[in-house]
């Protein structure tokens, strides 16, 4: 049975245990699946990770390619709606 979308855009991912990425995400209710996904190992912002949301990356911030990033839903924490536009460098 094919389940349906229940988010896709691009957004910063924050999953259990710390991890944080950022990319295409489409989640399903199941498994949140992130595409093209950077893990964002230092935010490097003076005003947490909402200025990353809604600024894009600092120039201080450390992002490394992760390729597809597939989680269960249970290990999403949060997802913050940004725009690729300002992840690209």
């Amino acid at each position: 049975m094919e389940q349906k979308s229940i988010l896709t855009g691009f957004a910063i991912v924050v999953l259990d245990r710390g991890f944080v990425y950022v990319g295409q995400v489409d989640h399903d209710g199941e498994w949140c699946v992130i595409t093209n996904a950077h893990n964002i190992r230092y935010w490097g912002t003076e005003r947490g990770l909402g200025q990353l949301a809604l600024e894009g990356p600092t120039g201080k911030t450390k992002l490394d390619a992760a390729g597809t990033v597939r989680a269960p839903a249970r290990a999403v924490i949060s997802l913050l709606d940004t725009e690729a536009a300002k992840w690209s460098r």
